[in-house]
């Protein structure tokens, strides 16, 4: 999902990998050189949270015979999960700005690890809901915070581009995990897979420990408290023109999750394919929305993103259509496949669009703008993704229907959304940015535009960690 790394970009890592040192020298001065080391260690971190939802996928089958349960429990903890990450975009992204960026780093992944433990030995399905909840919270700070140490670390131009290789991890490891699980199953349990999660936070853990440094010095952090955050919540959420827009977003991802929580059981039970042959079916759709989200930056500058939605959505209210038509007619697995993957290339474009017109239209408040979006994204989706689990019935058709009806409901807000999206934005302020609950949304879409428009530098982000 990003260009490859410029060769000065190459070196060896130097500041940011340090032991660490006294605390007068344990902040990185902004707009450093960005290395090689540093920027693995943040991709690693990022990718904890979609390795979290993704590797197990193939193993939902097992998992139900194994603890003897049914495929909508099992469902439900990906919903778990889903509602993990979400809340934990809020909860650790926010107390970070109040006490600095290493303590609930560290603090999360241990959390995470000793979570990923126990589920190795669960024995119900109950306790196995609970701990994926646990694992979403943590894996979250690997998220968000990686989002907050970039934007401590530099600024300008250099925020899109350590952003953008970020984002190139997301696109890739949804592709590659269900691959690695389904190579646990061939090794034997399901359990494998968790194994591997504890030891890649034991991983994360040890070299954050060791060579991720404090980012956020004290004077940077937030003093005021939580209820101008709060307020600015409240304010987005009665505003339609931005609530509406993040329904929107989060019914839209709602089709994808519903997808990721349905599709193990329709390939694999209803279809009868191996884990990895359903392994590359989830790595097509992966590419899809990849490339999707590509030519979408490709096309930032030569048409607006309104102007995107206003085509993309009712284009995936189209193949959606279509998709649940086939799986009524008894279409075979290529006919389903390719509107499925086709589907899911929509969100490609979708993801990125929504929250570009969202922060341009809320540059005042454009913090808790995109934590409110990233949390609603994940929130929708939990609440949508067990349905096909619930409903019942024939699992193809009840996955198509319920990714056509939110689909559906994405159309009708985009319809409801009509005359605040050609209303030119309320204000134009300079984006200010506060919390690191805050910066993904912000980060990303800066780092599309810089793609699109190759411009030479961003204008230089506020800092993070300001009070109030």
């Amino acid at each position: 999902m990003a260009t490859p790394p410029p060769a000065s970009s190459t070196s060896d890592a130097v500041s940011h990998l340090s032991a660490p040192s006294a605390p007068s020298a344990s902040v990185p001065t902004r707009g450093t050189r960005i290395t090689v080391g540093f920027v693995l260690l943040l991709s690693a971190l990022t990718a904890i949270g979609p390795l979290t939802i993704d590797l197990y996928l193939s193993a939902f089958p097992q998992i139900v015979r194994e603890l003897g349960t049914t495929e909508s429990r099992i469902q439900l903890t990906l919903t778990a999960t889903l509602a993990g990450l979400a809340l934990g975009q809020l909860l650790i992204g926010s107390l970070s700005d109040a006490i600095g960026r290493r303590l609930p780093l560290l603090s999360a992944l241990s959390l995470y690890v000793l979570a990923s433990v126990g589920i190795v030995f669960v024995q119900s399905v109950e306790m196995l809901t609970a701990l994926r909840f646990v694992q979403g919270l943590t894996a979250a700070a690997g998220m968000v915070l990686s989002m907050a140490i970039v934007r401590d670390n530099f600024e300008g131009f250099q925020v899109g581009k350590v952003i953008a290789r970020l984002m190139l991890v997301v696109g890739v490891a949804p592709i590659l995990a269900p691959t690695i699980g389904a190579q646990f199953l061939r090794m034997g349990s399901w359990r494998l897979m968790f194994v591997a999660l504890a030891v890649f936070g034991v991983l994360l853990l040890v070299l954050a420990a060791l060579r991720l440094k404090e980012s956020l010095p004290p004077e940077m952090r937030r003093t005021g408290g939580t209820s101008a955050a709060l307020r600015s919540y409240g304010s987005l959420v009665r505003d339609w023109s931005f609530f509406g827009l993040a329904l929107l977003g989060g019914f839209y991802m709602a089709a994808m999750f519903t997808y990721i929580s349905a599709s193990t059981f329709v390939f694999q039970e209803q279809f009868g394919l191996s884990a990895q042959q359903y392994a590359i079916i989830f790595g097509a759709g992966a590419v899809s929305v990849t490339i999707g989200s590509q030519v979408n930056g490709a096309l930032v500058g030569r048409v607006t993103p309104e102007q995107i939605l206003r085509v993309i959505v009712p284009v995936g209210m189209v193949l959606s259509a279509g998709l649940l038509a086939a799986t009524l007619s008894g279409a075979g697995l290529p006919v389903l496949v390719a509107l499925i993957v086709l589907t899911l290339g929509t969100a490609g474009f979708v993801m990125p669009s929504v929250p570009a017109v969202a922060l341009e239209r809320n540059a005042h408040r454009a913090g808790s703008a995109a934590a409110l979006l990233g949390a609603m994204q994940f929130g929708v989706g939990a609440g949508i993704a067990p349905l096909t689990g619930l409903i019942g019935g024939d699992v193809t058709i009840t996955m198509a229907a319920v990714m056509f009806g939110v689909i559906s409901v994405a159309g009708l807000l985009l319809l409801s959304l009509t005359r605040s999206l050609r209303a030119a934005p309320a204000v134009d302020e300079p984006i200010v940015v506060s919390d690191a609950s805050e910066l993904g949304v912000v980060a990303a879409a800066e780092a599309v535009v810089e793609a699109a428009e190759a411009a030479p530098a961003l204008p230089a982000p506020a800092s993070v960690g300001e009070p109030r």
